[in-house]
This record gives structure tokens, sequence and C-alpha cells, in this order.
């Protein structure tokens, strides 16, 4: 009787851990967030001075809603390229303008997400703002959509210049009235930033850096923010005013997919 009894706990103390082990939270037993590599800084780190306003953090972008991966508003970048932006920013103070980043770093699950919002055809809320002159099924073909992008490699960046001092900009609010991204600047959503002809993340070729459309005060403002970045070792797509990226990269072949956030550049190897 002894012995069964003894037998009857070890199988029930067994059962036990078994049960424990199943019951752990889903959370705790996934494996952890992959982190960000040594030489990846928080731009604010670097320079305090250049303005952020994270777009996929929010709505107001051509999704329409918070991007996956972009869990802080934060700028993350690798060094060389943050220094070179540091570089260009005490250039331009000097002549009153500061940046102004809206996308740097961008994990592979965000583009993930984008691909995912290009393949379903009935969701069309931003169409108005961002795309209103484009087909959806041409986002791929046209270039404006890719599975993979510069971004996750740490050293490219969407920017523009904002005259000081800077003015805040009206918050976004889901549901509101759209314009079209290449509106009149006094049409189109408010921002803060100079005037480049067209809004940021605006599909259309009118966004292409030297597009022989965009003249004037306009093109005088691309040209600036083109030269003095390129003056510090950043090359700007050319079907993009916003978009640079830092050169020689320093990962030219890996996409990363660590989130935006400062936990991301804590706790490192």
């Amino acid at each position: 009787m002894t012995r069964l009894s003894t037998a009857l706990r070890g199988l029930v103390t067994s059962f036990a851990a078994l049960l424990a082990v199943t019951a752990v939270p889903a959370d705790a037993q996934a494996r952890p967030e992959p982190r960000a590599p040594e030489d990846f800084v928080a731009l604010r780190s670097v320079d305090p001075t250049i303005i952020e306003e994270m777009r996929y953090v929010t709505a107001h972008n051509f999704v329409g809603e918070r991007v996956d991966g972009y869990r802080q508003p934060l700028c993350i970048l690798t060094r060389p390229a943050a220094e070179a932006l540091h570089l260009a920013q005490t250039r331009l103070l000097r002549k009153g303008y500061s940046l102004k980043v809206y996308d740097c770093y961008r994990p592979q699950r965000a583009v993930d997400h984008f691909v995912r919002w290009a393949e379903d055809l009935d969701d069309q809320k931003m169409k108005a703002e961002f795309y209103p002159d484009v087909d959806k099924t041409r986002l791929f073909a046209d270039g404006y959509i890719a599975e993979k992008s510069g971004h996750s490699r740490g050293s490219t960046m969407d920017l523009t210049l904002v005259r000081l001092p800077a003015r805040p900009t009206r918050p976004y609010h889901p549901g509101q009235p759209l314009v079209p991204c290449f509106a009149p600047r006094d049409e189109r959503f408010p921002d803060n930033s100079v005037d480049m002809g067209t809004g940021y993340d605006c599909f259309d070729t009118r966004s292409h850096t030297l597009d022989p459309r965009i003249q004037g005060a306009q093109r005088t403002n691309r040209l600036l923010l083109k030269d003095t970045l390129e003056a510090v070792g950043l090359v700007n797509l050319p079907e993009e005013w916003w978009h640079f990226t830092y050169k020689p990269e320093p990962h030219p072949d890996t996409y990363f997919d660590f989130p935006v956030s400062a936990k991301s550049l804590t706790g490192r190897r």
C-alpha cells in the first residue's frame, strides 16, 4: 500500500509539472524580440535638434493605421548615417532650417504590412491623399511597394526641411477629408515643412526629385535638401525627393526586423 501511494504521488507530481509547463503564457514561451546591432543608435542621441515626425507610428500614412513593428515614435539609424545627418543639420541651422525625419530604420515586418495592404485592393481609404491618380493594382509594378526596403538595412531615411522657428503640425484625425498630396500647399495636409511640391509619401511622378513640373521655390527647396545631404555622403533616390541613403552602407545585404523602440537598443551584447 505504501509503495502504491508513493507511485501515485509520483504520477500526480509529474502530471502537475506537465500542466505547469503547458500553462505558461504564450508570451513567455515566445522567442525574445530581436535586438539592434551595436552600431545602431537613436538619432536623438546623436542630434536632439533634428525634428522627428514618425509617420508610421500614426494613422496618417498611406496604410491609414499604425504600421507593424513601430512601437515608439523613434528614429533609429546606423551610427554613420546618424552622424551624417548631424553634420548636415549643423550646416542647415546656420541657414535657418532644420531637418525633419518622417521615417528611418524600418523593420521587415513593417514592409510585410505594406505588402499585405497593397494586395488588399478593397482597402482604398487613404487613396484620395496618397495615390489619387494611381490604380492600386499598379503599386508593385510602378515601384511604389516592394517586398524589401533599403530602410530595413538601417542607413536609409525619409526627411524634409523645416524653416525655423518651427510651427507645430496640426494632428491628423482619422476620417477627416483627404486632399491630394500634390495639391497646392495651402490645400493639402498642413505640414510645417517647406513646400516641396508634394507631401510625403506621395505616390506620383511629381515626387521625382527633378520632375520638370516642380519649379520655383519648390525646386529650390528640393535642391537645398539634396545638395546638403549629398555633401555629407547621403544619396538621393531620384523617384522620391524625401528618400536618402548613407553610402557606403554598414549593412548592405542585411534586412533587420527588430521593432522600432528604445528597448531594441538596450541590453545588447
